[in-house]
Formats: C-alpha cells, structure tokens, sequence
C-alpha cells in the first residue's frame, strides 16, 4: 500500500513525573511492525532505546488536547507521545493505525506461535493441579486444540437450509462446552510461578476465545431471523415463532472472568424465575399511576458506594472486556461487569440530583431575573455531588425500557424561611418574601412538596425522560437524556445528550439547560470518574444566560474536578456571577456587587427523599425491580448478582424480540414524543394554565 512507507522524526515522550517531557527521534519500521525511538537523529544508526511491537496494539488520540496520543502495546507497555500540531498527530497517528492493522491481521491469518515464549499445560493427576512443562515445540494455541477444521480439497460447503438450525444450535453447543473447558484449564492454573492463571497470553486466549464465540452467537442469531421472517410469510394468522436459542447461554459462562455450573431452570432461585415470568409490559396497564405523597416513606436506605479500588483481582474481566471494544465504539449493547454496579437505577440517579429541594424551591423567590438565574447556577452546580455520588468509579443499573422512579420530598415552609439565606447569603431586604402561597383549593400545609417521577422510554437508543414539580411554588422541569458511552482506549466517555427545561409559571420565565459528559478514567488501574464538557444555561425571557465549564484533569499537572463558569445579560454582555472550584468540594461565587461567597458542598444538608414501600410499588418501579441484585450487592454476592441482573436482562431482550416479530410499539407510561424530545403527560404548566382558564370563565 501507499500509506505503509515508513515514516520518522522527532515527537515529544513522556517519561515519568520527575523526568516530564523529552523530545525523542521516532522511526516507524512497516516491515517489522515496529515502533523505534532514539535520543536523537544522529544516533539513529545505534540501537534503539525502546521499541514496541505494534501487532495488536492500539492507538488512541488524547480526548485532553489535539496533540497527544498514546501507544498500547499488546504487552501491556505504553508510549505517550506529543506532536507539535494536530496534523502531525493526526499523520502519525493514521500510519500507525494502518501498520498495527496490517500486522495483527497477518497474525491472525498465519497463526503463528508465540515468540514471548513456548509453553504447554498437561493435566497430570488432579485436573486442579496440572503440571507444568517445557516443550519448546508446543504454544497454548496448539494444545488447546484451538485452530480451523479444513474440508477435505474439492468439497464445498453446502447451503445451509432453515432445517439446519437445529444441527447448528448442537454444534455451537459443543463448540461452547470445548470453551468453557479451556477457560476451567486455564483458571486452575496456580497463581504464582512460572504460569499462572495471570499469564497475558493466557488471558488474552481467554478473550479471544470468548469474543470468537461472541461472534458466532451472533451469526446464528441474524440465521434466526431469516428462519423466522421466511418462516412468518407462511404461517396461519395468529401462530408464532418458536424462537430457537442455543441449549447453553454464552453469557452463563463466565462471572467475573470465571466458569461456572449453572443449575437446570427449576434448581433456580424463586427470585430468578419472577424476574423472567413477569407479564409483558404490553399486558400490564400502561395507564399513568396517580401516586399518593402521603404512601411515601422516608427513606432509609443508605448505601454507601465504596469505591473500586485496585481491579488486579478483576484483571481477567477488565482484559476481556477490552478484547471485544474498538476505539469510539459505541458501548451501549456492551454488558459491563456487575463488580461496578452501584446500588440503584439510572433513573434514581436523577432523582438524587434533586437532593437540595430548599435551593431548587429557592430559585423562584428571586426578585429580579438577574437574581433567579443566579440561584439556578447556584442550584445547578451543588446537584453534581450527590447525584453522582462524589467521584467514585462504579455506575448506576442501565434501566430496562417501561422502568419508572417515583419519588418526593418534604421541606417544612418554617426552614425555608429560615434557611433561605443560609446557603446562599441574601443580597437584598426582599429575601424576605411570603413563601406560603398555595394553589387555590389546597389546604394550607406547612410544608413544600416536590415529586419527582422518572421513566426509561427508549432502550435503543437508550433515553430517560424525568420530571419534577413544586405545585405550591407554581414551578416545574423536565427533561429527557440520551446516554451515549463511547470507548476511549483506556477511557469510558458518557455523553449526556438531551435537554431540560425549568419552568416558573409565577414568572412566566423557561430555563433551558443540558447536562456535563462523564468520564471513567484509568480502567486498568485505579479508576475513578470526572465530569467534562461545556454546560449553556438561557432564559430567553430575560436575557440571561450561563456558561459552564467542567474541566477535565490535563495530562500534567492541573487540578481534578474543576469547575468555572459565568452569568451575565446578553443585551449588554455584563458578566453578572463568577463561578470558580471543584463540583464535588468547595465553589467560589464571586457576584457584581463584590461579595464573594464560598459554598463547601460536603457540609449541605441533604434532604431524605420519600418513597413508596417496596410492597406497594408496582412490578417495573426501579427498587422492586432491581431488589434481587441490590441486596445481593449489599450481601457482596457479586455471583448472584449477576444471575439475577443476567435474567433481567434477557427477559427485556425476549420482550424486544416479540414486539419485533408482532410489530406491536412501545406504549410509554408517564411521557409522550414531542418532536425530538419527551415532555412530561400532565406538566403543571398545563394544569394551572386550564386553572387560571376555568377561572376566567367563571368570572
């Protein structure tokens, strides 16, 4: 090819803290696959100071800035390189790309033997104690047995036919049983000595023998379908499909990286067969539920999330799973491992975002648009922390499509009268302003309501529509996010895609806002989460608008978690509110007036939100649906867990699949389509609107 000329010169590396950045001459030998680096040009004849063989590695432009970019070597060992511009980055790194590419393609086509090393395992006596012994003549691909059948010359390979099917799903059964016996030679191996069961090649034979089988699942399955769709032309009205499934399901092979017997389905546990006899959504009532305040309860639920810690014990996990991803790979079908669940839904997720109801209430109580906005900014920027649970590396249960939260909270009048200016220092006599009008017709309570509901509407692509109310404020938002993760090499990004609006009837005022992407970091190591992005506030009304900006942690140095941003009125461009800190710690508000304030958001008082006992939500409502593998999590039952989220999931893939083959739509509960977006069915702009309009007419 044209594109695989070898290419050199000079990039910057970097080396270690102490050491940073030095300029290094690079060559890049395409006949080798190799990458090769020297001090400088003139020592280009020398031998090189570090090279690495690119066959299986991959290259990964840094998401920080336009100029780096990193090498990963299949052995583990990694290059961070700088360009001095973006075209040079981009140059490099497309040459690298094609050369990694064209090598770990010749080796999968040539299959040849390791050079790292030979070795071979032989199960001498006890099959959990095999012996280990030298044959210089032997890899683990050969004793394995894992290569290609070869017809025999001249003979081709006949069509298959539909009635084939079924000597295919037996095949693949077999093929799936020699699997799971290399997975249980390789577990069994010690894990000290001179092979272990940590050995990198053994665990990359691991993934790649999973991924092959991956694979092949999913051509039998796209088989399936044209069995079944020819099969659907021919059939009597009213019959369906017998869906045919493999005997053993390739995701029951593996927990955490390790073989396991499963029992037959009536050794199940009753929990289990619940989770997958549940009606179809279609047949449960999709009539929006009224749900009472006063059921609600307040919750005692604490789970605190540990965080993730070192992954060396889920190495064998983590390398499988970055076996079957690809650089930008959208990783919405991928199912991540149960290890880094947190306890609760996506949709209570949300919820906790609205921890601090006195500030969201407070919002309306300013008395000029330029103070309003302020104390949405203000808002806006303390629900971080507790939503996301501070900075730890785990996520939250992807909901399953029709799931629902319900919940709400109580602030007593008396403390938001008190406290109004507690958390945020009032800056004029008016803060004193009448905070007990309620809507007409209700009866005086002393006490604020907002509730909260939240419904997964989408699951491909996955998207979650979310809705809170405060009646007695006359003040409401919606909202509904798309979460679209992509792999990032040694990354996960989450991009929030979607819009919310807040509305303050009182006011007449909309505020439209978005949400910060989330990244995973360092997925090998320690990981841990950051947030990323620029975050625009607007209310067209009055002419103010925010500008946010999460900073991402830069390659050197630099701070984590920071956050800075600023108000200001379009029609003058006068910046109103400076914003400055760290989303999960201490911000810095710094208003036109001189007055600088500093909000310390581990020491805010979170209010408990209220929710319905478990034995009066309904079937798709988050905490009874996800109960089995949350109190497995709490006992630290990761096997369980995942038995229990593995029959969830299957039984929405089995629903996806006969609403597929009846062409029966999805009925949403709580939001209906409005264009783009999903509004809420009953949003309290409406209802006081028809309100004020009864009203008039009866005037």
């Amino acid at each position: 090819s044209d594109h695989m000329e070898n290419i050199y010169g000079y990039l910057m590396k970097y080396t270690n803290l102490v050491t940073g950045w030095q300029y290094r001459f690079f060559v890049l030998n395409n006949d080798a696959g190799l990458l090769e680096y020297f001090v400088n040009e003139q020592s280009r004849h020398l031998k090189p100071r570090g090279t690495l063989q690119l066959a299986g590695a991959v290259i990964s432009p840094s998401d920080e800035d336009s100029h780096t970019f990193t090498v990963n070597a299949a052995s583990g060992e990694q290059y961070k390189l700088r360009a001095t511009d973006a075209k040079e980055r981009q140059h490099w790194v497309s040459r690298l790309q094609i050369c990694t590419q064209h090598h770990t393609e010749a080796i999968g086509k040539n299959n040849p033997p390791l050079k790292s090393r030979s070795f071979s395992l032989a199960s001498q006596g006890s099959a959990n104690s095999p012996g280990v012994q030298r044959r210089p003549s032997q890899n683990a691909v050969s004793f394995f047995n894992v290569g290609h059948h070869r017809l025999p010359a001249g003979k081709r390979v006949p069509i298959m036919q539909p009635d084939h099917l079924v000597d295919v799903r037996e095949m693949m059964s077999q093929a799936e049983g020699q699997q799971r016996d290399l997975i249980r030679s390789i577990e069994c191996l010690p894990v000290s000595g001179h092979l272990t069961s940590l050995d990198q090649d053994l665990l990359m034979l691991k993934a790649t023998s999973m991924a092959t089988m991956n694979c092949l699942n999913d051509c039998f399955h796209i088989l399936q379908l044209q069995h079944a769709s020819q099969q659907k032309g021919s059939l009597p009205a009213g019959t369906t499909i017998s869906w045919l499934e493999p005997k053993i399901s390739l995701a029951n092979h593996f927990k955490n990286g390790a073989a396991q017997n499963f029992p037959a389905e009536i050794n199940k546990p009753a929990s289990v067969r619940e989770e997958q006899s549940i009606a179809e959504p279609c047949e449960l009532t999709r009539e929006p539920e009224e749900i009472n305040p006063d059921e609600e309860l307040e919750d005692i639920c604490d789970d605190k999330e540990d965080d993730l810690g070192a992954v060396e014990e889920q190495r064998s996990v983590i390398l499988h799973l970055l076996s079957q991803l690809k650089l930008g790979m959208d990783l919405t079908r991928v199912v991540l491992p149960t290890f880094i669940l947190e306890k609760r839904s996506l949709l209570e997720m949300y919820a906790d975002f609205m921890s601090h109801p006195d500030l969201f209430i407070a919002i309306t109580n300013g008395t000029t648009p330029e103070e309003r906005m302020i104390r949405f900014v203000e808002y806006y920027l303390t629900s971080f922390h507790e939503g996301r649970k501070g900075a730890i590396a785990k996520k939250p249960y992807n909901p399953i499509i029709g799931e629902t939260f319900h919940c709400s909270w109580r602030m007593p009048k008396s403390d938001l009268a008190a406290d109004a200016g507690s958390n945020f220092p009032a800056r004029s006599p008016s803060e004193q302003v009448n905070l007990s009008k309620d809507v007409e017709g209700q009866a005086e309570l002393d006490y604020y309501t907002v509730k909260f509901v939240a419904e997964q509407v989408s699951h491909h692509p996955p998207v979650s529509g979310f809705y809170a109310e405060c009646v007695e404020r006359k003040m409401c938002v919606n909202a509904h996010v798309w979460t679209k993760s992509k792999f990032l090499g040694m990354s996960i990004g989450v991009t929030m895609v979607g819009e919310g609006i807040l509305s303050l009837l009182e006011h007449g005022e909309e505020y439209t806002f978005s949400l910060p992407c989330a990244y995973a970091r360092s997925i090998l190591t320690v990981p841990w989460v950051e947030l990323g992005g620029k975050v625009n506030i607007n209310c067209a009304k009055t002419g103010y608008s925010a500008s946010i900006n999460f900073h991402t942690k830069p390659f050197y140095g630099g701070k984590l978690h920071r956050v800075t941003g600023e108000v200001k009125q379009n029609a003058t461009n006068t910046v109103v509110c400076r914003v400055q800190g760290e989303w999960n710690s201490v911000l810095e508000f710094t208003y036109s007036n001189g007055e600088t304030k500093y909000v310390d958001l581990t020491k805010l008082t979170v209010t408990r939100k209220r929710v319905r006992p478990l034995d009066k939500q309904g079937p798709f409502e988050s905490r009874r649906l996800w109960q089995h593998v949350t109190e497995s999590l709490r006992d630290g039952d990761i096997d369980k867990a995942t038995e229990h989220k593995r029959a969830l999931e299957e039984r929405q893939r089995n629903e996806e699949r006969l609403r597929a083959e009846t062409e029966t739509p999805w009925c949403t509960k709580y939001f209906l389509k409005d264009g783009d977006g999903w509004v809420y069915h009953k949003p309290l702009w409406k209802t006081v609107s028809a309100a004020q309009t009864q009203q008039t007419d009866t005037n």
